[in-house]
């Protein structure tokens, strides 16, 4: 959004709602069933519910900066109107992905001269952790002198992508991910809602409106949008007014499912994968390896992830599940997908389906606090290669015992340096493999 941001600020009406909630003929239902009131807010009832801190900063009219952190279509934007409305600002809109220095400083010189007048504004910037620093800098001091109220909404976690001096002076709330009830009571209102919504006109099949809720996955927006074009669909098949699930699905097409590759979704879900792998849950690990690969993960990425978990969390429980997980990259890097989805699937269960052993981490883990606290220690002199006569005269290979001359190659003598004999580092397993050599 760029140019003069006045021209997207939203004044307060006289009737306590904002100017910008009356709405042109034919705008999106989505648009429509926004709540008017914080009441009519549905699925966030720990922010403001009543008796909690936010609505009652909002009731006093002394609400602090604050970001909103929360997935697509859980209510930021919606928030922060209601919030303007219920405390008589005035509120200024910006676009992160768009606006810049220059239509902040408009907006802010606009919100000083508002103040002059008695009006407090707010400044919502969408999608504010695409703010680069300088445009994050941009607004602190006004935030500090209380020019303005700053409410920034994130899909990705503040701690990360606001600066720490914003941030301070900012307080966050979690909007979370709409529950399947909470979107089912959005859709009946919006079904049966006379003024803006559709007024009862149309009903679902067994089923619909159970695929509706489990295809917007938790985003009102998506859901609503996908209600009025199904109504639509449906009255295009001989004027139906019942929705069928295919109705639904036609109008959801293939949903881009809520994952950032390079956001918090991202880091959530291999980390769900990872834990259902070494917890050794099949069912769970192939759903979060569905999740990954149809939302477009790179395939690579959880080819070397099951590499990495058949090392460390399966270990020398199983030996056979490093190569097996070493082949299944291979295959899938080979074949590319969809069908490397087959040998990653293959690795999942059986990495979830094996024994398993953290024993070569803790081994590791003991060997290098040994080298942290020691320091490197001197190579005994029998273990080390003589390469030269002069080495041969320091004393460099002698008294060395070569394994092979001993029953099973089994030799006993010191391998750890001087001060660290006898210290055992390698603690054996006590499932598969593991369990059996013992």
């Amino acid at each position: 959004m760029t140019g003069d941001p006045s021209l997207f600020a939203e004044s307060q009406g006289t009737d306590g709602e904002l100017a910008a909630d009356i709405l042109p003929a034919g705008a999106p239902l989505a648009a429509r069933m926004r709540p008017r009131s914080l009441d009519e807010f549905v699925g966030q009832e720990h922010l403001v519910g009543k008796g909690s801190a936010l609505r009652a900063a909002i009731e006093r009219h002394a609400l602090p900066s604050i970001i909103l952190w929360g997935p697509p279509g859980s209510g930021k934007t919606t928030l922060a109107r209601l919030i303007a409305a219920a405390t008589s600002s005035r509120i200024v809109a910006l676009s992160a992905v768009a606006a810049g220095v220059a239509d902040l400083r408009r907006a802010i010189a606009e919100a000083k001269r508002a103040a002059s007048s008695g009006k407090r504004t707010i400044l919502f910037i969408d999608e504010i952790h695409r703010f680069n620093r300088a445009q994050q800098d941009a607004v602190l001091p006004n935030v500090e002198r209380g020019d303005i109220t700053l409410i920034g909404a994130t899909t990705e976690n503040p701690s990360f992508e606001v600066n720490k001096a914003l941030l301070s002076r900012s307080r966050v709330f979690v909007l979370n991910q709409l529950t399947n009830e909470a979107l089912a009571s959005i859709i009946e209102r919006a079904r049966i809602d006379a003024t803006v919504g559709l007024g009862g006109r149309v009903a679902f099949s067994e089923g619909a409106r159970e695929k509706l809720i489990a295809l917007a996955g938790g985003d009102a927006r998506s859901a609503l949008n996908a209600l009025e074009l199904a109504v639509e669909i449906a009255a295009a098949r001989n004027g139906s007014t019942l929705i069928e699930a295919h109705d639904v699905e036609e109008a959801m097409q293939r949903r881009a499912l809520r994952y950032d590759r390079a956001g918090d979704e991202h880091y959530d879900v291999i980390s769900a994968f990872i834990k259902s792998v070494r917890d050794s849950d099949p069912d769970a690990a192939v759903y979060w390896l569905a999740r990954m690969l149809e939302a477009g993960e790179d395939p690579m990425f959880v080819a070397r992830r099951l590499v990495i978990l058949a090392s460390e969390d399966v270990g020398l429980a199983d030996p056979h599940a490093l190569p097996l997980a070493v082949a299944a990259h291979t295959a899938a890097h080979t074949i590319g997908m969809p069908e490397a989805l087959y040998p990653l699937t293959e690795a999942t269960i059986y990495l979830a389906l094996a024994p398993k052993s953290n024993s070569g981490l803790r081994a590791y883990a003991a060997a290098k606090t040994a080298v942290d606290e020691r320091g490197a220690l001197p190579v005994p002199l029998h273990l080390r290669n003589a390469a030269t006569d002069l080495m041969h005269r320091l004393g460099y290979g002698e008294g060395y015992q070569y394994a092979h001359d001993f029953p099973d190659a089994h030799v006993q003598q010191q391998h750890l340096p001087d001060g660290l004999e006898g210290s055992t580092f390698y603690t054996p397993g006590t499932s598969g493999w593991e369990k059996k050599s013992q």
